[in-house]
C-alpha cells in the first residue's frame, strides 16, 4: 500500500505500471520485498500516495524464504560509505548489470531487525550517483570524512558567492536570501550543499565564524532575522580565492533521476470561432470551433470587407456594417444606431467576441493547442497551525515544470521542509507547499532563472518586504 512511501527531495524514480521494483527500508539497501507496480509514478502522485502501489511477489520471511537456509537479512548502508566501501558497492551493484537495469528502488517505513524505527525515503540512482547529490567527493582517494568535505565545500559556495555574485549594492542581505539565492548556485555540478551535514549545523553558526575571521559582518536588523551588513571585499580569503572554471548552471529540472537543462516555453494566444460567428469565417474556409492566431483573424476580416464592398468610398477608414458584421461583433442595443466603424474599432471588437485558445511549445516538442486561458502559476500564503505560514505554489504543469523538482530545489535552497499533494480542485494537477514566506525564491527562481514572463505569474506581490538599513 502506498501510505508510508514518501517522496524524498530528488523525486520519486520514475516507474511505469508493470515495472520489477525492489522495496527497502531506510538505512538498508537490501530489499525486503520484490513486487510489480500497480500503477506509474505520476498516478502514485495524483493519488496523493493512496490505494495500492505494488503487488508483492516475494517479501522477507515469506514462504519462499523459509523454505531456503532463512538467513538473515543482511546490512547495506547507502550512506556515508568510506571511499573503499564505496569502491566495492559499486563492484557488486554492476556485477548483475540485468539487476541493475530491472530493479528500481523504493523505501517503505518500517523497522529493521533490531526494531529501530526507519524515517521513509525513495531513490533510484546508482551509489555513485547518490553519494555525488549528497555532497560526498567521487574521487576514491580522497580520504577526508564526509563533514570534512561538507566544512569545505560550504567555505567554498561561502567565498564564491561572496567574490562573484553580492555587491555593495545589495547590503544588508537577508543570510537566507544569501544562502538559497547565492551560495547554492555555486555549489559545483555534481554536488548537493547541505549544511546539516557540516560541522556547523546551522548557517548561523557558519557565519558566526567567518563573521571572528573578520570577512562579513552579521546584524539582526529585526527580531529573529540575520542580515550581512557588510562585506570585506580585500580580506585574503576572497582575493585569493580562484573561481572553479566550470560553473554549475541553475536552470535545471529533474526528470526521473537525471537532470535536463530547462528552457521556457513560447506561448502564443490563438482565436477559437464561435457559433455566432461562424457566418463571418466561412467564407475563408473555416468553421465552428477553427482555431487561428492573431494575423489569421486579421487577414480573413480584411479581406471579407473588402470582398463584399464594405469600404466606406469617401473615407478609406471606415468599413460599413453588412447584417453578419453587426450580428457578430455588435450589441443588441447597437444594431440600429453603429452603421460604420473604423478599422480598428472594427479588428478590436472581433477579437473580443473571438473565444480565446492559445499554444504551448517545448523545444523539441510538438506544439500544444488548447482552448481557454493558460492559468498563470499561482502563488498563494497560508496559514498552518500554530500561525506558521506555507507558499503554495500551483499551476507549474503547462509550463513544463515537474512539482516535484521544483520542490526539490525549494528545499535546498530555502531550507525548509517542502511536501508535494494533489492540489485541490483540479484534475491530474499538483501543487508544492514550502514552510515559511519563500516568494522571494520563488520570484528568482521563476523569473530569473527559469525566464518566464512574469504575466504568467501571480502572487510574487505578497513576498516579504526587505530589512530596512538603520
Amino acid at each position: 500500500m502506498l501510505p508510508g512511501l514518501v517522496v524524498p527531495p530528488a523525486g520519486l524514480p520514475q516507474v511505469q505500471k508493470g515495472d520489477l521494483c525492489a522495496i527497502t527500508l531506510v538505512g538498508n539497501r537490501a530489499p525486503v520485498a520484490i513486487g510489480i507496480a500497480a500503477m506509474s509514478t505520476a498516478e502514485m502522485l495524483t493519488s496523493g500516495l493512496k490505494g495500492r502501489g505494488f503487488s508483492m511477489l516475494h517479501t522477507y520471511q515469506d514462504h519462499l524464504w523459509r523454505s531456503g537456509d532463512k538467513s538473515s537479512l543482511p546490512s547495506i548502508a547507502p550512506l556515508a560509505l568510506n571511499p573503499p566501501d564505496l569502491e566495492k558497492e559499486k563492484e557488486s551493484i554492476t556485477a548483475d548489470p540485468a539487476m541493475q537495469e530491472d530493479l528500481r528502488c523504493l523505501t517503505l517505513e518500517g523497522e529493521d531487525e533490531n526494531g529501530g524505527a526507519q524515517q521513509q525515503m525513495c531513490g533510484r540512482k546508482s551509489l555513485s550517483e547518490d553519494s555525488n547529490s549528497r555532497g560526498l567527493n567521487p574521487d576514491p582517494t580522497d580520504s577526508k570524512t564526509l563533514q570534512e568535505q561538507m566544512d569545505e565545500l560550504l567555505q567554498r559556495c561561502f567565498l564564491h558567492a561572496l567574490k562573484c555574485q553580492v555587491k555593495k549594492a545589495d547590503l544588508p542581505l537577508l543570510t537566507s536570501t544569501f544562502l538559497g539565492n547565492h551560495m547554492f548556485s555555486c555549489c559545483p555540478e555534481g554536488r548537493q550543499l547541505d549544511i546539516k551535514k557540516s560541522s556547523y549545523r546551522k548557517l548561523s553558526k557558519f557565519l558566526q565564524q567567518m563573521q571572528q575571521e573578520q570577512i562579513v559582518q552579521v546584524e539582526e536588523l529585526s527580531k529573529g532575522v540575520e542580515s550581512i551588513v557588510a562585506v570585506d571585499w580585500k580580506h585574503p580569503r576572497i582575493t585569493s580565492f580562484v573561481i572553479p572554471e566550470h560553473s554549475p548552471t541553475s536552470q535545471t529540472i529533474q526528470e526521473g533521476s537525471r537532470e535536463q537543462p530547462y528552457h521556457p516555453p513560447d506561448i502564443k494566444s490563438l482565436y477559437c470561432v464561435p457559433a455566432n460567428m461562424t457566418l463571418l469565417f466561412q467564407e475563408s474556409g473555416h468553421k465552428k470551433g477553427s482555431i487561428l492566431e492573431g494575423g489569421e483573424v486579421r487577414t480573413i476580416i480584411i479581406n471579407y470587407a473588402k470582398k463584399n464592398d464594405l469600404v466606406d468610398a469617401n473615407n478609406k477608414n471606415l468599413v460599413k456594417l453588412d447584417p453578419i458584421l453587426c450580428d457578430c461583433i455588435l450589441e443588441k442595443n447597437e444594431q440600429h444606431t453603429i452603421m460604420k466603424l473604423p478599422w480598428d474599432s472594427l479588428l478590436t471588437r472581433c477579437f473580443e467576441k473571438l473565444q480565446p485558445a492559445y499554444q504551448v511549445s517545448f523545444p523539441g516538442q510538438e506544439p500544444i493547442v488548447k482552448k481557454g486561458k493558460i492559468c498563470p502559476i499561482d502563488i498563494s500564503l497560508a496559514q498552518r497551525a500554530s500561525n506558521k505560514k506555507v507558499t503554495v505554489v500551483r499551476n507549474l504543469e503547462p509550463y513544463g515544470l515537474d512539482p516535484c523538482s521544483v520542490a526539490s530545489i525549494l528545499q535546498q535552497r530555502c531550507q525548509a521542509s517542502t511536501t508535494v499533494t494533489p492540489a485541490p480542485g483540479a484534475k491530474d494537477s499538483l501543487q508544492v507547499q514550502i514552510q515559511g514566506n519563500q516568494i522571494h525564491h520563488l520570484s528568482r527562481l521563476l523569473l530569473e532563472e527559469y525566464r518566464l514572463p512574469r504575466k504568467y505569474i501571480q502572487g510574487l506581490e505578497k513576498a516579504p518586504k526587505p530589512a530596512k538599513k538603520k
